[in-house]
């Protein structure tokens, strides 16, 4: 295998006429996807694309996607996925460290573009689908190129997805083709995965989550991709109705709304062999109220840094361990260690480090931050956690103040640069609080400067046009000032405990 692009090229050999993809009412076989993915390596050929060239996607869960991915590799380019839920500076600062020398726009996002497409020339603007007037339209750039050349290898970086750090500056991971290979081997494990299931795609593929749990694992299987263009509880619940899913990935807010639907109670789930969840910490509570319907939950724990399978139960775990996050994937280690950096007894909280073919090169063009999170071929996570007797993985606390809302990470960071640049604001802070839909809701705890007034509408159009509005404060609270230890650093637990308490009361 010289890189990812063979898996569909083996796969139309073996089973030419089997649907590889599905996508709003098209079958795409392996044969189809096969030649797709050819075209669009002549495609990139044709705009200069050479191997270690960066190449963006902005738009939903589309087949084009898959296509550049399997290109990319074909090449040894690398594919960085946009959040179209950003905004457009957003966007604008994840090009600029990225530098894409093509980039490939969803038409239904070419609006949003217009502000920041003059502030990168050098680049190629590709729209998907019809192209107004000073775009090039892919259609037109794909027809005279059907092939490209086969320059990529498994060593090669083909993956750049951008995560918001701790500073609130984006940060770009670097998954290689081996790394993707090899997640998509601790995938097969984890769920038993082969070329008879039918796998629905409803989580962004921006993410690794929606990419790289089971999607690309599944193309390497051979198996069938139901690809929704985003989540809507009732297309899910009709897919699987009438698909016949054997396997899907919902993060707890897609099976909240799913469960809030008045069809939950009486949708044919019996197709499923498994449901599997990840993204934040999930309550056993939790787990048996979607296993009432029958259908085992399972989790998944890992990050962007791991591919991100770094840890899962199984389905006949499901039951015993609900609420672990499982066992370390077949191809990876998991270690758990204490304040002396000694490993952690058994039920003793600790910091979580992950080894494995499947974890990042490094941050891209960050030596630094790389040094910092890798060390001695060990992923320093920022997690928290414990292994029971058994050797199970139980986590505590998610990467240090990181926020997570219906699946999606947010650094409070982000929103706190915002805030303090505003000169009524005095001090401020942004912490999670525990929700049931969401896992968790943002607030926004702000002192105002002495005469100062501010609204909670006046906060919120701080952020207008700046964030996407699933980052945005679902609650402001203001206070005299913010609790504060010794050395000047803000006490976000006394915070959260000043949540709780009023919650409770």
């Amino acid at each position: 295998m010289s890189n990812l692009a063979s898996w569909i090229e083996r796969h139309a050999a073996f089973a030419p006429d089997k649907v590889a993809i599905r996508f709003e009412g098209e079958d795409i076989t392996y044969r189809s996807f096969a030649a797709a993915i050819a075209r669009t390596s002549g495609l990139l050929s044709s705009l200069g694309i050479v191997r270690g060239d960066v190449v963006a996607y902005l738009g939903l869960n589309r087949p084009e996607m898959l296509y550049l991915l399997f290109a990319c590799a074909r090449r040894g380019a690398i594919l960085t996925p946009l959040n179209w839920r950003l905004a457009p500076a957003e966007h604008a600062r994840v090009l600029a460290d990225a530098a894409p020398k093509a980039v490939f726009v969803e038409s239904g996002f070419a609006k949003s573009c217009e502000t920041i497409r003059g502030v990168f020339p050098q680049a190629a603007w590709v729209l998907i689908g019809d192209a107004p007037p000073g775009w090039v339209s892919w259609g037109e750039i794909t027809r005279p190129h059907e092939t490209g050349d086969d320059a990529g290898t498994l060593g090669d970086p083909v993956l750049l997805c951008y995560t918001s750090g701790s500073t609130g500056v984006p940060k770009g991971v670097v998954l290689t083709q081996d790394a993707l290979f090899w997640n998509a081997v601790n995938s097969a494990h984890m769920h038993d995965l082969t070329s008879a299931d039918r796998v629905l795609t409803t989580l962004p593929m921006f993410h690794v989550g929606g990419l790289n749990i089971q999607t690309v694992p599944a193309l390497h299987a051979g198996a069938t991709v139901r690809l929704h263009p985003k989540f809507d509880a009732a297309a899910a619940l009709d897919a699987i109705e009438r698909e016949r899913i054997t396997l899907a990935v919902f993060v707890p807010a897609q099976l909240m709304a799913m469960m809030d639907h008045p069809r939950w109670v009486s949708a044919d789930l019996s197709s499923l062999r498994v449901i599997t969840t990840g993204s934040t910490i999930v309550s056993q509570s939790f787990v048996q109220r979607v296993q009432q319907r029958g259908v085992p939950l399972i989790q998944v724990y890992g990050s962007t840094e791991t591919g991100p399978i770094a840890a899962y139960l199984r389905r006949e775990d499901a039951d015993r361990k609900a609420g672990s996050a499982g066992l370390p994937a077949l191809h990876c280690q998991v270690k758990v260690t204490d304040r002396s950096g000694a490993p952690a007894a058994p039920s003793v909280d600790g910091e979580i480090f992950v080894r494995g073919p499947n974890v990042m090169r490094g941050y891209w063009k960050a030596e630094t931050t790389t040094a910092q999170s890798l060390r001695d071929g060990w992923y320093h996570s920022g997690d928290i956690g414990h292994f029971d007797e058994e050797g199970y993985l139980y986590v505590v606390s998610r990467k240090h103040d990181m926020i997570i809302s219906g699946g999606e990470n947010i650094y409070p960071a982000e929103l706190e640069n915002i805030l303090l640049e505003c000169p009524q604001i005095a001090e401020a802070c942004v912490i999670g609080k525990a929700d049931e839909r969401w896992g968790e809701a943002v607030v926004a705890v702000i002192a105002l400067r002495p005469g100062a007034k501010m609204t909670e509408g006046d906060v919120l159009a701080l952020f207008q046009n700046r964030l996407a509005r699933y980052k945005l404060p679902r609650e402001i609270r203001f206070i005299e000032a913010l609790p504060r230890t010794a050395l000047g650093k803000v006490k976000r637990d006394d915070l959260h405990a000043f949540l709780c308490a009023e919650a409770a009361a």
